[in-house]
């Protein structure tokens, strides 16, 4: 049975209209054009992250999946003996330890290995003697291979070692050879291999995975994947917290494993019910892959446990976390939502390749900065700025029960999704079909590069811009223009009115153009200027049009708490989010399709590199950490849910308005 990472099945629409715009979302910059894809695998430094949203095929001409310009070189240094099946022939297993840049890693090898290659590489010469037309191909091909017939002629070991040594070398200073498929496969390189921010180079190779084996409520039946199931060849990545496997022939990552306090990996028949299987446990999967040999399956095994071992999530932390504490962490405060938001627009600003954003509500017409005489600090307008200079913007909400609460998150999806193809939205969960009633989403979290991250109780949406004024009234200035934060509090009037010279003529209530705000200057426009006690929001998709009547009813001020993080406490923010959308995008089908990409966490070896912080910061020690037991990806144990978000902070900490 097809596993439910492999199956897209259909998802009925609401509308003819929505399913048309379903189907627009689908063409999007998933895959970039050959100059541009050239251009990001192209660095000398090693890759930038954005690469791992426009995974190329395996055998796609031209994609250099080598860093350019830089040399590779190879060592064969170790052998291990080892008995065939006839317990007569003796085998020899050659350890080769590759360098390339800064990366090192090490593959295991048979002799047939390398007289595989060498016929495979031969094979495709000749092919592309035959049928190429392209010059720059029949130059390569003009270069000589270097002969393995030399180790055939000595027994000795040693002697043996060096032949297949320069053997490899020679191939990896041939043009042609370094990037054919079947090359980047022996050396075990993929298109993930020399991505700097996905820390250093693991283990990388084909194998067979076993579908099912998902630990969530409502995707496996009781033991029917012990026998409904069916084996897919898959190439597999193993990195410093997590691994993930794809399918090399259309680039698509199928899966992301995080390593967490349940990671565990077991090798066996007893474990796997599969000769030379291997089963990878963690919270939310049990994924059983199996290897061609038993040699070859505790190899997996041992660089497993080897790249995993100084995981920061492999054991719970003090007060119940996910990660541990984080010293000379560079942190700001926040009470209210003035400067909260102003410092989030810039930060936004700054974002280079991924935005994550999740909320119990967000409102995508809310301003960030405020007074507004122009759409540029307007949220959907930030993002959509941002998706068009290639940024991945990812979108997580709360899929309310629409009978009982009024925030009305398939607006906020639709209007998003509608600015550009690179920002997706998902909602969760679905309240009948999960059995989830008395529940809800409530964290809100921004994570921008995995790099800088805000996280407390103020969410992207309509009332929650404040300052320490907390004004009960907003008939606008009488002036025609913007006013400085400096002149709002300096021209203060005491009168609950929003700060200013005291308005001779207020504005007349009327519904606001939100294409010309030139001369506003109101704090809160439409139904941002709320009393959710008079009346509760409604009509949201007219977000420019007053839910109350300003000029009789005052609005409620809104005051909370939040935070700026950066570097590692940013990246264990940025972690808990990819674990939340990648559950989302198992569990409902409607996300499966590959429109809605599985996000990948970045290495802590670069948390330190910082390429902009947030005004204002200071170093305080800051832990991340998770609240108990929800309707989620840990449903089915005991164990925490990935849900709140808490900062533990220092008294003394300098908190900022």
């Amino acid at each position: 049975m097809p596993s439910p990472e492999d199956v897209i099945e259909p998802v009925a629409q609401s509308s003819t209209a929505r399913n048309l715009g379903q189907r627009r979302y689908m063409t999007d910059l998933h895959n970039l054009s050959p100059d541009e894809l050239d251009g990001l695998m192209s660095s000398s430094e090693g890759r930038p992250f954005l690469v791992v949203h426009h995974l190329p095929e395996i055998k796609e001409e031209g994609i250099p999946y080598l860093m350019p310009g830089t040399p590779i070189t190879c060592k064969v240094d170790n052998t291990e003996k080892y008995t065939t099946r006839s317990k007569v022939n003796v085998g020899t297993l050659y350890t080769v330890s590759l360098t390339h840049g800064h990366f090192h890693w090490t593959v295991k090898r048979k002799y047939k290995h390398f007289q595989e290659l060498h016929r495979d590489l031969y094979k495709h010469k000749m092919m592309l003697h035959l049928f190429s037309k392209e010059r720059q191909q029949l130059r390569a091909m003009t270069e000589e291979m270097p002969s393995l017939h030399g180790t055939e002629r000595t027994r000795r070991t040693s002697s043996k070692m060096k032949y297949l040594e320069e053997y490899l070398n020679g191939l990896l200073e041939n043009t042609f050879c370094r990037n054919y498929h079947g090359m980047l496969e022996f050396l075990s390189v993929g298109a993930l291999s020399f991505v700097t921010d996905l820390g250093p180079k693991g283990l990388e190779g084909p194998i067979f995975k076993r579908s099912g084996g998902h630990r969530i409520q409502g995707l496996n039946c009781i033991g029917h994947h012990q026998f409904c199931f069916r084996w897919s060849r898959r190439w597999l990545v193993v990195k410093d917290s997590f691994l993930m496997y794809m399918n090399r022939d259309n680039g698509r990552i199928n899966f992301v494993l995080l390593f967490d306090p349940e990671f565990k990996v077991k090798v066996g028949r007893a474990y796997t019910d599969t000769k030379y299987g291997v089963c990878i446990e963690n919270f939310t999967r049990s994924l059983i892959i199996k290897c061609s040999s038993y040699r070859q399956a505790h190899w997996w095994s041992h660089e497993i446990d080897r790249l995993s071992e100084n995981c920061d999530y492999l054991k719970v932390q003090r007060f119940d976390g996910f990660a541990p504490p984080r010293e000379n962490t560079l942190t700001k405060w926040y009470v209210n939502g003035s400067g909260y938001f102003a410092d989030l627009a810039d930060a936004l600003e700054q974002a280079r390749e991924e935005i994550f954003i999740t909320d119990w509500w967000l409102s995508p017409e809310v301003f960030l900065k405020r007074p507004a005489t122009d759409n540029y600090w307007r949220l959907d307008e930030i993002l959509k700025r941002k998706a068009e200079q290639g940024v991945k913007v990812c979108v997580l909400l709360y899929k309310e029960v629409g009978m009982a609460l009024g925030i009305n998150s398939e607006h906020s999806k639709r209007t998003l999704m509608n600015m550009h193809p690179n920002i997706k939205v998902m909602r969760h969960p679905d309240h009948v079909s999960s059995v989830v009633l008395m529940w809800a989403h409530h964290e809100k979290i921004v994570a921008i590069d995995q790099t800088v991250a805000f996280v407390g109780g103020i969410d992207l949406a309509f009332g929650r811009w404040d300052d320490s004024e907390y004004r009960l009234t907003d008939l606008g200035l009488a002036r025609t223009g913007g006013v400085t934060e400096e002149e709002r509090k300096g021209d203060a009037v005491d009168n609950g009115v929003a700060d200013g010279p005291k308005p001779s003529e207020p504005d007349k209530q009327t519904e606001l153009d939100p294409e010309d705000l030139t001369g506003n200057t109101k704090l809160w426009l439409g139904k941002d200027y709320s009393n959710f006690i008079k009346r509760d929001w409604v009509q949201l998709d007219r977000p420019f049009e007053d839910n109350i009547d300003r000029t009789q009813v005052p609005r409620i001020p809104w005051r909370d708490l939040s935070a700026g993080l950066h570097g590692h406490a940013a990246r264990d923010v940025a972690r808990h989010f990819i674990q939340r959308w990648n559950f989302s995008k198992i569990f409902k089908n409607k996300y499966k399709d590959e429109f809605f990409p599985y996000l990948l966490p970045k290495s802590h070896c670069t948390a330190d590199s910082l390429p902009f912080t947030v005004p204002g910061s200071k170093k305080a020690k800051v832990q991340v950490t998770t609240a108990n037991h929800h309707p989620g990806p840990h449903s089915q144990s005991s164990s925490r849910s990935p849900q709140p978000i808490i900062i533990q902070v220092p008294a003394a900490a300098d908190i900022r308005d």
